[in-house]
């Protein structure tokens, strides 16, 4: 189970992460309204917030908190909540093909969700000793034991059983609009497949009725018909509905369900995924961001679970809504899908779609519109647009060095780059400021996430070393530096994992305290406490041989989203901004720190 952090820890850590943003006399304010919350008000919270948990012993003090953070939220889910992950190209190349990669996709998708709901999918477990517990033998004994001991004996050789309560959300899954809090929508039943073509809609069964996947031939013939359907673009493509605002849209919801579009909103609802097909090939990293971050807003519902968005040169991402679920369930449906379909393709460039009639199994959905809707399709495309316009994505990639240069170092390689962006904001702002970092709580029941505070005392003191003072200190003190800033965000990483954060802690209290109806504790009235949680630097990573980039709007109109991945023997990093920040100029700022961290490391300054 997750535990309750206790509350002189949280305090503790709280003040850790405000001193590096804060002056002297600032800091005095805020430590003697933090002390006054911990021996008062707080302490009450806090034992009211374990009570609550040892009662609901089947999930997390975090799990109900943290879907209504989500599901009451009323900004747009595009650009503010979800984030996307795109493949890798194919080994084979001429498996890239748009409607052969589709095909295989969609298959191994279906063959993931089928193992899954056969309870056969292997567990997800992280391995500290992989040489001891991730072998067949282990495999082999464990699954002798009984389940109520299993993940004892998995304890005792350092393997940890991750939560996959999520999972069950990948298929059949949307986010429904409602005013005031949205609702996840799950229909285990339905057997169809929803695509996305030319803003079109279009659906057909991929399961039949013993339950059983449809022939790949058959699932090639649908998509080829859809492919080569020349039906124009529509004149109020419904999907724009999805960026809305939450509340505009769960009004225009109910008057398409209401004037007859009732039966095909339920498909589009049920679907078990959203298939996206795109009429353009990309044309570089940014474009492919663009295209999987929001793409033009016609061909997509952003309120599915996920969709998996494939363009006319074969290349493939998936786009996924978060309130059901966070990237490491994402992550793994990704790299089955990918290693299935390029190591055990259903279908090859050489494969014929069946002679089946697509026009009878393939249904074009049809939506009933009325002038208010045509209105609300208009005014959502029109603040799409703006938006979108509004959004820069940069990327950077530095290949002087990667990850097995910093082992060798014996530096994390997720501290440099988080260090790197310390120095490369210091640098061009001239500033510390709250920067976030998610790290999965997935080794406890129903585990979310928890923060990493990034911005440190040390990363701040490393940071104004390297920017304003390098002449000033020698090469071996600036290792030092470095080595300290790296022992920190471990230990820091370690005690987050183990959700001993204190993010989620201050979050429930407060939760808790709102939801009583009491005033709310002058400690979260402090500007400090709101400044912390301003996030101008949001920042997430994750390595996989199956995706090629990640990325994320920024979580603050004067913030930077920064996606970023340590490899073996370089470093990728892809930024989002709005006009309040400058990106490039950011990115430059972060190619230029990681030179200097590299270099020092290497002895040369």
């Amino acid at each position: 189970r997750l535990p309750v952090p206790k509350l002189e820890d949280t305090i503790r850590r709280y003040l850790n992460a405000q001193k590096p943003l804060l002056n002297d006399d600032q800091f005095r304010k805020t430590e003697e309204l933090a002390h006054h919350f911990e021996k008062g008000i707080g302490r009450e919270l806090h034992e009211k917030l374990v009570a609550q948990d040892n009662q609901n012993k089947h999930t997390s003090y975090i799990t109900g908190p943290w879907f209504d953070m989500y599901l009451k939220a009323r900004e747009p889910v595009v650009l503010n909540f979800n984030a996307f992950m795109s493949f890798n190209s194919d080994p084979k190349s001429e498996y890239n093909d748009q409607l052969i990669r589709a095909t295989n996709m969609t298959v191994s998708a279906i063959r993931f969700m089928k193992t899954f709901r056969a309870g056969c999918l292997e567990p997800e477990v992280f391995h500290l000793n992989p040489e001891k517990s991730d072998t067949q033998i282990f495999k082999k004994i464990i699954r002798f034991v009984p389940s109520s001991l299993s993940w004892f004996g998995a304890y005792m050789v350092n393997a940890y059983p991750l939560d996959m309560s999520q999972y069950f959300r990948l298929f059949n899954s949307t986010r429904l609009p409602k005013v005031n809090r949205d609702e996840l929508f799950t229909d285990e039943k339905a057997k169809h497949l929803l695509v996305l073509r030319n803003g079109n809609f279009y659906i057909f069964d991929v399961i039949d009725r013993d339950g059983s996947m449809l022939k790949p031939s058959e699932i090639q013939a649908h998509l080829k018909y859809i492919l080569n359907d020349n039906s124009p673009a529509p004149a109020f493509p419904l999907g724009y509905l999805s960026s809305e605002n939450r509340d505009t849209w769960a009004l225009l919801r109910k008057n398409l369900l209401d004037n007859g579009s009732e039966e095909a909103l339920q498909k589009v609802d049920s679907a078990l995924f959203c298939l996206s097909l795109d009429d353009f090939p990309i044309k570089d990293f940014v474009h492919l961001s663009h295209t999987m971050l929001h793409g033009d807003g016609a061909n997509r519902w952003y309120d599915k679970s996920f969709n998996l968005i494939i363009t006319k040169d074969g290349t493939a991402g998936i786009n996924f809504e978060h309130s059901w679920g966070d990237g490491v369930a994402v992550l793994r449906f990704q790299n089955e899908v990918f290693k299935d379909s390029t190591k055990a393709p259903a279908i090859s460039p050489q494969s014929q779609p069946a002679s089946v009639d697509s026009s009878r199994a393939v249904q074009k959905l049809d939506f009933k519109l009325n002038d208010a809707l045509k209105a609300g399709i208009t005014k959502a495309k029109q603040k799409f647009d703006a938006n979108v316009e509004a959004l820069s994505l940069n990327l950077i990639q530095f290949h002087e060095g990667g990850k097995d240069f910093l082992k060798q170092k014996k530096v994390s390689p997720d501290a440099v780059a988080q260090l790197a962006f310390q120095m490369a904001f210091l640098r061009q702002y001239n500033q510390t400021v709250a920067t976030y970092e998610s790290c999965s709580t997935a080794a406890f029941k129903h585990g979310r996430t928890e923060t990493i505070r990034p911005a440190s005392v040390y990363t701040k003191k490393c940071s104004e070393a390297f920017v304003r003072e390098p002449s000033k200190h020698s090469t071996e003190e600036l290792q030092k530096l470095i080595v300290e800033c790296s022992k920190y965000h471990g230990r820091l990483t370690k005690e987050a994992a183990m959700g001993q954060g204190f993010d989620r802690h201050l979050f429930g209290l407060r939760y808790l305290a709102l939801s009583k109806g009491t005033a709310l504790p002058d400690f979260y009235q402090d500007q400090a406490y709101a400044r912390l949680n301003h996030n101008i630097i949001s920042t997430s990573t994750l390595s996989s041989p199956a995706v090629q980039l990640g990325g994320f709007g920024p979580v603050v109109s004067d913030g930077f989203g920064v996606g970023y991945q340590v490899h073996d023997d370089w470093v990728g990093c892809n930024v989002s901004s709005y006009p309040t920040r400058n990106g490039k100029e950011f990115l430059q700022c972060v190619y230029k720190s990681l030179e200097d961290i590299f270099n020092v490391l290497k002895g040369k300054k």
